[in-house]
């Protein structure tokens, strides 16, 4: 690898470092419903999103409760030194495509079929630090 190359791999992991990403892959409902979750919590500190999808009654919520707890132990997990309670973490984004869909066949009159699509999705979440956070261990 260049010199170049080299380098600007390390500016984008150092970018990243505080940023924790997690994934869920062919969730079993449809984009649009879930879509109506993530809005939501777009942005919003973690603590407060948690409540929000806590409290919600979409059967969404709870997946995505589950997914945005898993990157705040991913960050934790990149970033030993720092306590998530004072690191100010917040949704930095969360995206909802499209994923496979079951293609079903529903009867209908007159000897036709009407095609049934079971939709699925996939659920990305990041998760950020408002604050600056060095990896030196801090010294009390």
């Amino acid at each position: 690898m260049g010199a170049r190359k080299r380098l600007a791999a390390e500016a984008r992991k150092e970018k990243r470092q505080n940023v924790s990403i997690a994934r869920l892959v062919n969730n079993s409902t449809s984009p649009r419903k879930t879509r109506l979750m993530a809005d939501l919590i777009r942005g919003k500190n973690v603590e407060h999103a948690l409540n929000i999808l806590k409290y919600s009654k979409k059967e969404s919520s709870e997946k995505i409760r589950k997914l945005l707890l898993s990157a705040i132990a991913n960050w934790q997990a990149k970033n030993e030194t720092a306590r998530v309670e004072d690191s100010n973490l917040y949704v930095k984004e969360i995206q909802v495509d499209g994923g496979t869909m079951l293609k079903r066949l529903r009867t209908a009159p007159q000897g036709r079929g009407y095609r049934i699509r079971k939709r699925s999705n996939h659920i990305t979440i990041t998760v950020d630090s408002k604050i600056e956070i060095t990896n030196q261990s801090i010294e009390e």
